[in-house]
């Protein structure tokens, strides 16, 4: 059963408290007033106002570049494929302003996007809106935000896009601070680079996160869509569209592979089975497939890093305390 749907990602905007006035409260309010308490965060589904931030759809027209901007020439085809997509599948990604003045605002981080969204024909955009100058408090209250919301998997992919993007996180904080491992982070953001049909599917709730990490290892994004349609049109499980993958086509129906003399092209399944388990373990995981026989490989940091793993592996022998 497809997911209610949240609206399309927005990124690090699904991380905090949309803004509860119009334009002119940022004028009232000022560049630098202070940051208004965040609110409890009981609820992993309300976002909450972070450092004086929230988010906010603001005219195009109204943003002006920062004049401080150290990047002075653009990619044209690079913007004309990023409008494309954004005309596909939305701004993923706000830009981050802050106020100058009545209705206006201008660029802190994200010039391409905006830059991009204006040939798309976008009269709105996705912001975050700043009331304080510090980017590194504001990167890590995002990222402490990002494990108490319930985001889709592009909403997810997004954000820690733009953390690495925007903010010079690196994939080591990110998995710290969100307590995630960094094979998740690196599967989670391959998802953007799905083609937008497949992408909408996604963050519809259409298409699941397995789903979207088997049809990345097809060639061409024409291959990823037929499959995409097969999968929503057939039901197809995450196993069925592995093995489609795992034996070359996306025109046939999923069936085993013949065991002959020749090795059998199973690799590309057992990467997204391996995928799925350093999901659900949050550690790396290798599957290896012999003549006769596989083997999962499991890693582990520490003693009680290996305690965490067995409790996931079997959870009601966790509850069975050693006899003393």
């Amino acid at each position: 059963m497809a997911q209610q749907r949240r609206g399309l990602g927005r990124g690090l905007g699904a991380l905090i408290q949309d803004s509860p006035r119009a334009a002119d409260s940022d004028a009232a309010r000022g560049p630098d007033s202070a940051a208004q308490p965040a609110r409890s965060a009981d609820s992993a589904d309300v976002p909450v106002e972070v450092l004086g931030a929230h988010y906010r759809e603001i005219e195009v027209s109204a943003i002006t570049p920062n004049p401080r901007q150290p990047r002075r020439t653009f990619d044209e085809d690079a913007l004309d494929e990023l409008a494309e997509s954004i005309r596909e599948v939305g701004l993923l990604q706000p830009v981050v302003v802050r106020t100058a003045g009545p209705g206006r605002y201008e660029l802190i981080m994200g010039e391409r996007r905006w830059r991009a969204s204006q040939r798309a024909g976008l009269t709105e955009i996705g912001a975050i809106v700043k009331q304080t100058q510090d980017n590194e408090l504001l990167r890590d209250a995002l990222i402490e935000n990002l494990h108490r919301q319930q985001l889709d998997p592009l909403e997810e992919a997004a954000a820690y896009q733009q953390l690495l993007d925007d903010f010079g996180a690196t994939h080591e904080e990110l998995a710290r601070k969100i307590g995630r491992s960094r094979p998740h982070i690196s599967n989670t953001l391959r998802l953007l680079n799905l083609p937008p049909v497949v992408q909408k599917r996604v963050a519809a709730g259409v298409l699941s996160a397995g789903h979207a990490r088997a049809l990345l290892s097809l060639d061409s994004p024409e291959a990823q869509e037929r499959l995409a349609s097969r999968i929503v049109a057939e039901g197809l499980s995450v196993r069925a569209v592995e093995e489609i993958v795992a034996v070359g086509s996306d025109d046939s129906p999923p069936r085993r592979a013949v065991r002959t003399g020749v090795k059998s092209p199973t690799a590309p399944g057992l990467r997204h089975l391996a995928d799925r388990l350093s999901d659900l373990f949050e550690t790396r995981v290798k599957v290896e497939l012999g003549q006769r026989k596989g083997k999962i490989v499991v890693e582990f940091a520490s003693i009680d890093d290996l305690e965490r793993i067995v409790k996931v592996m079997n959870p009601a022998a966790s509850e069975q305390e050693p006899a003393e």
